[in-house]
C-alpha cells in the first residue's frame, strides 16, 4: 500500500442528508508536497436541492451515469489506509466530511476502517489571526488558488492550507508517525486534538483551549537566570494578544528565567501589560482586548498605582498607560 504524509478529502452533497455525497476529492501529499489531485463525482441516488446546486454546480443530469459509492469505494478505499495502516485525513470543517464519509459507508454497510484526522479550519485559527477562516478566505489570504467548490480542488486547498501551517509551527508532516509521543508532538505544536473515527462513531478535531491561570502558575523560572537589573525582576507581567516572534509560554518562560511573575489577567498588583497582535474579531471597537480596558480603567481610578512608573503610548489612544506593545520592543528589556 502506497502511504502519504496525509491525505486531504472534500465531499459535495445532493441535499441535506449526510449520505447524498454527489462528489468526492482526494489530494495525496508526499514529502510535503501535493502529490496527486484526483476527483470522482457520484450518483447519490437522491434527489438534488437547488441551494446545494447553486453552491458547488452539480446537478442531478451530470451524475445519473456516474457509479455509486459503493461502486467507487474499491478505489478510493487504499487512500484510507487500513486497520494496521491509515493516513492522517485532514478536511476543512472537518465534522461536515468526515460525517458524511461515516453516513455513506453506513449507508451501504461497509466496514468502517479506523482513522485519524486533522481539520484545516481549527489548525487555521489555532495558526493566524484572520477576519475569517472559511477556505476561500484562507486562500485568498495566502495567495492560494480556491477550489470553488469543486471537491478535487477543495481537498487541494485544504492541503495547501495544512502544508503552510505546518511550515510556521515547525511541523514535519512527511515524518512517519510511530508513537503516541509524535501524536502529542503534532497535537501541541497545531494546538489542537486529533480526531478519531471508528466503526463506533468519531470524536471530532477540536482547538486546544487557551492557557489557563493554573498552566500559567505551573511556568516555573531557573533561579540561576535570574536578572535584578532587569525591569521585570520581581515585577507582575500579563500577556494579550498573539506574538510575533514566539509562543507566549516562551515569552512567560524567559520572564520566570529573569524572576518576573507572570499572570492570568489584570489586577491589583500588574505591573506590565505586553501587547501582542490582536483579534479583531473579538476586541472592542477601540481594537482593545478586555484586559487593556481594565487596565485602563484601573489606572483612571487610581487602582493600578505601581504601574505609574512605566509609560507607554497605544496606536488606538494616547492615554497614559502601561502597556509594551509588541514583542519587538518587548525583546529589548530581556
Amino acid at each position: 500500500m502506497e502511504t502519504y504524509d496525509f491525505i486531504a478529502i472534500d465531499f459535495e452533497t445532493a441535499n441535506e442528508q449526510r449520505d447524498s455525497a454527489c462528489q468526492i476529492g482526494i489530494t495525496t501529499v508526499k514529502n510535503n508536497q501535493i502529490h496527486e489531485v484526483k476527483s470522482w463525482l457520484i450518483n447519490p441516488v437522491q434527489s438534488f436541492n437547488y441551494f446545494n446546486t447553486m453552491i458547488h454546480g452539480i446537478t442531478e443530469e451530470m451524475v445519473q451515469d456516474q457509479p455509486t459509492f459503493k461502486d467507487i469505494w474499491p478505489e478510493i478505499a487504499p487512500y484510507f489506509g487500513n486497520d494496521e495502516e491509515g493516513s492522517i485525513i485532514v478536511a476543512h470543517n472537518a465534522t461536515f466530511d468526515i460525517n458524511v464519509l461515516l453516513c455513506m459507508l453506513e449507508r451501504y454497510k461497509i466496514n468502517i476502517p479506523k482513522g485519524i484526522f486533522l481539520c484545516s479550519l481549527a489548525i487555521a485559527r489555532r495558526t493566524w489571526i484572520q477576519p475569517s477562516y472559511s477556505l476561500s478566505s484562507l486562500c485568498q489570504a495566502f495567495n492560494i488558488q480556491p477550489g470553488k467548490h469543486d471537491a478535487g480542488e477543495d481537498s487541494r486547498a485544504c492541503a495547501e492550507i495544512t502544508l503552510l501551517a505546518a511550515k510556521e509551527k515547525g511541523i514535519d508532516l512527511s515524518k512517519q508517525i510511530e508513537s503516541e509521543e509524535d501524536f502529542n508532538n503534532i497535537e501541541n505544536k497545531f494546538q489542537v486534538h486529533l480526531g478519531i473515527f471508528n466503526e463506533k462513531g468519531y470524536i471530532p478535531c477540536t482547538c486546544k483551549q487557551k492557557q489557563k491561570a493554573n498552566q500559567i502558575r505551573a511556568i516555573k523560572g531557573d533561579e540561576t537566570k535570574n536578572n535584578p537589573d532587569s525591569i521585570f525582576y520581581q515585577k507582575y507581567v500579563v500577556f494579550t494578544g498573539t506574538l510575533s516572534s514566539m509562543k507566549r509560554i516562551e515569552a512567560q518562560q524567559i520572564i520566570a528565567d529573569i524572576g518576573g511573575i507572570n499572570q492570568s489577567g489584570v489586577n491589583r498588583d500588574t505591573n506590565f501589560l505586553i501587547v501582542g497582535q490582536q483579534d479583531f474579531r473579538v476586541v472592542g471597537e477601540d481594537g482593545m482586548s478586555s484586559k487593556q480596558e481594565k487596565a485602563i480603567k484601573m489606572i483612571e481610578k487610581g487602582n493600578l498605582k505601581s504601574c505609574q512608573k512605566m509609560i507607554f503610548y497605544t496606536p488606538y489612544n494616547r492615554k497614559k498607560i502601561l502597556f509594551i506593545w509588541h514583542y519587538q520592543i518587548l525583546s529589548s528589556y530581556l
